[in-house]
């Protein structure tokens, strides 16, 4: 697996080698002894996988407490998926950083607990996978707005088009209203 480093020194984009040929391919996507070498020394100990269909946007989410290292692949379709630092005493405090995820790329982001996290589908559909060092805990939960001018993601939202929010993130924080760590 290859390291490659974002803009956000905490944040890694990884990059599986695939060994394919003609019957189809296989690749490593996690290994604990490595993770904990090259990334960072974590225990992952809850696996989420969702779908999603094009234009929908999910996020930006983090706990206040159980805070949760994410590590996040596309296994079918492709996102844009967003990493943004609520860690008041970080250098990279209140800024963000976005890649495109796919099922073609194979790419894996690791997003550090302190995150606020979010994805946008740009496929017909995708599938979402990912590994967490706590545990769900909606009570704790945080939903920053995505579309807040102050951060201003740059998503890959088509002109004259909204994404599909649930509830929740409709209902987001505006970045210097939401709490930080």
């Amino acid at each position: 697996m290859k390291i490659i480093d974002t803009s956000i020194p905490d944040v890694k984009i990884i990059e599986p080698k695939v060994f394919g040929d003609e019957r189809g391919f296989f690749l490593e996507t996690f290994r604990d002894d490595w993770f904990k070498k090259n990334v960072a020394d974590v225990t992952f100990i809850q696996d989420n996988h969702s779908k999603s269909s094009q234009g929908i946007l999910r996020g930006m989410h983090y706990q206040l407490e159980q805070t949760q290292g994410k590590l996040v692949r596309v296994t079918s379709g492709e996102v844009y998926d967003v990493a943004i630092d609520m860690r008041k005493n970080s250098p990279s405090y209140g800024q963000w950083f976005g890649v495109l995820l796919s099922e073609a790329n194979k790419r894996q982001l690791w997003v550090p607990a302190g995150f606020a996290h979010g994805f946008y589908v740009t496929s017909e559909s995708a599938e979402f996978v990912y590994k967490c060092t706590d545990y769900y805990a909606p009570e704790h939960e945080v939903s920053v707005k995505w579309d807040d001018p102050a951060l201003g993601i740059d998503w890959p939202i088509r002109p004259n088009t909204q994404p599909s929010l649930s509830a929740k993130d409709e209902e987001g924080l505006l970045f210097i209203d939401a709490p930080s760590f």
